[in-house]
């Protein structure tokens, strides 16, 4: 079997939108079905390896990919898209050979809270966010020295856009918009920090003005527009395009749930 994303396509289409699973040629080589997801779908989790399954694997971390394979899972790696888990590795059939698999399962997210217009400014946002994606990992860059971040800037950062980078670490949410690792400064002479884009080439960034970040003001370059100001922080930026519907960037007309996809092996 001669394996391309539109071989993957046909696979996944294959097992259908729900739960379901398949045993794969035995020539085939699961780290190129790895490779292929990875592109796709971001660095995977691993939930199987040499047969011994990562104690930490619950509903939430993809345990419903397992439940096909019985004990016969050698190794199992596993994506978030949306609403769904989608895994691959090998396992060994009912003759007891051990054969790659691909494997498909439902992904319960939370239902996302409603943002109005008008939320009060005690909403934490990080935590709608944490919520709206679904998200159950430990902090991904928990030990990051925003010290040394922010003196090789020169300026302090907002709080928020620090616990995000924290939290996710290096990755894009629904796979589109692309979290910096730390800012970036193309735009400085123009008074603007850029802290996120998409693959559209819109830049996301802060009006760095005033002594105070976190009232810095999110700011949207367009790719062939004007600058669009928005007055909220990151976080709230972010949940706001997620999930409203009539944001003027919204991602909600694209995905129904949402996620971070990770850049890197997180466990």
């Amino acid at each position: 079997m001669e394996l391309t994303q539109a071989t993957v396509n046909d696979l996944l289409a294959q097992l259908g939108p729900g739960d379901g699973y398949m045993y794969l040629p035995s020539d085939l080589d699961p780290q190129d079905l790895t490779d292929l997801l990875d592109g796709r779908y971001g660095a995977p989790r691993t939930l199987v390896r040499d047969a011994f399954t990562d104690p930490t694997v619950d509903e939430s971390r993809g345990a419903a990919l397992l439940v096909p394979f019985e004990d016969r899972a050698v190794t199992i790696r596993a994506w978030a898209y949306g609403d769904q888990w989608v895994g691959t590795g090998t396992a060994r059939d009912a003759e007891g050979a051990e054969r790659p698999v691909l494997v498909v399962a439902h992904r319960e997210v939370p239902e996302p809270l409603a943002v109005a217009p008008d939320e009060d400014e005690d909403v934490d946002w990080m935590e709608r966010l944490r919520r709206i994606t679904g998200w159950t990992q430990p902090a991904q860059r928990p030990d990051v020295d925003w010290a040394e971040v922010e003196s090789r800037l020169g300026t302090a950062l907002p709080s928020d856009y620090k616990r995000m980078v924290e939290t996710f670490g290096k990755g894009a949410f629904d796979g589109y918009l692309d979290l910096n690792q730390e800012p970036w400064t193309g735009l400085r002479e123009d008074g603007l920090l850029i802290w996120a884009g998409t693959e559209h080439e819109d830049l996301y960034c802060w009006r760095a003005e005033g002594d105070d970040p976190d009232r810095w003001p999110v700011v949207v370059r367009p790719f062939d527009g004007e600058d669009i100001p928005f007055d909220c922080q990151a976080a709230e930026f972010v949940c706001r395009i997620l999930i409203d519907s009539h944001h003027p960037f919204t991602m909600a007309r694209y995905f129904d749930t949402h996620w971070f996809m990770n850049y890197r092996e997180s466990g």
